[in-house]
């Protein structure tokens, strides 16, 4: 619209109807985004409140009318020995899973960053992030298969005379813990792996070509320059997955179920069976809240961190 005719316009229109068409035209934006916003308070802060709540008092859900307990759950949860066994436990899974991530989504994208023939490295994208592709349950049941005393992983251990006699890795305590971090390393690597490869291709190639008319090496430039130019990528992508893996649940639950014993049980698996297998909700509340809590603490340093990256 010419100049002229909007100034001709808001001459001529009264001001309650300019203040009318204002409000309108800021309002707007709300509008589209007021859908989401009532939506996010449903479906998320409305049940963290509840469960929240729920963690004040006893036996809700199966008393039918609960009693304000203040901090006894809290309390009863603390002289509990299993709640530490699942702390123990989810910070030893998170922490071995964060790391094997690491490693292996980095040794992938180093490999995917060569110059090697289209179609081949299409080839080797396309295969190495297959895992992110498959659903939980699907990767459950075939890593079930895969490490069963008859399956193909006992069969190889065997051929090749690493072990005597087959492994039942989700059934021994033994090595129920070390099974699922294997499952869980293969089934969450791809995520890291595409999130390094990005930053291994926004490095400058003029910084290698410099290193090697110094005369460095391979081992000297991955030490001083990739692995400097990655570390904003290798800190928010390993905070975001301690984030993920400290809660994670299905894929535990699906394999070992927190089993034998409380071998693999952690906070989530825990927070279950209280809830649908001893039907104490109200103590569920509370694990999910300590849950909440520890969270809360790495998305604040997760955020930190992105806005130390700005």
């Amino acid at each position: 619209m010419p100049f002229e005719l909007e100034l001709m316009l808001m001459v001529h229109t009264p001001v309650s109807s300019r203040s009318v068409q204002s409000f309108i035209k800021q309002a707007t934006p709300y509008a589209f985004v007021g859908p989401a916003i009532v939506l996010l308070l449903l479906l998320l802060l409305l049940p963290i409140f509840r469960v929240v709540y729920d963690s004040f008092l006893d036996n809700t859900l199966v008393v039918k009318n609960p009693h304000w307990v203040g901090l006894n759950n809290f309390a009863q949860l603390l002289k509990d020995p299993v709640f530490y066994v699942s702390i123990k436990n989810t910070v030893l899974f998170t922490a071995g899973s964060v790391m094997l991530h690491l490693v292996v989504g980095l040794a992938f994208a180093l490999l995917l960053n060569q110059r090697i023939h289209p179609v081949a490295l299409g080839f080797f994208r396309a295969a190495l992030i297959l895992p992110w592709v498959f659903t939980v349950a699907v990767v459950a049941v075939n890593w079930q298969l895969l490490l069963n005393p008859l399956g193909i992983v006992n069969y190889i251990l065997r051929a090749f005379h690493f072990i005597d006699s087959s492994i039942e890795w989700f059934g021994d305590d033994r090595y129920a813990m070390a099974g699922l971090l294997l499952v869980n390393t293969w089934r969450g690597y791809p995520f890291v792996m595409i999130s390094i490869l990005a930053g291994l291709q926004s490095i400058a190639a003029d910084l290698y070509e410099a290193s090697r008319v110094d005369g460095a090496n391979v081992t000297q430039s991955f030490l001083h320059i990739t692995l400097p130019q990655l570390k904003p990528v290798l800190l928010s992508v390993g905070l975001l997955d301690t984030i993920w893996t400290f809660q994670l649940f299905p894929l535990i639950w699906l394999t070992t179920g927190g089993g034998p014993g409380h071998a693999t049980e952690v906070l989530a698996t825990y927070a279950y069976k209280k809830a649908f297998e001893s039907v104490q909700f109200s103590m569920a509340s509370t694990i999910a809240v300590a849950i909440l809590c520890g969270t809360t603490v790495m998305t604040f340093f997760y955020l930190k961190q992105q806005r130390m990256n700005e």
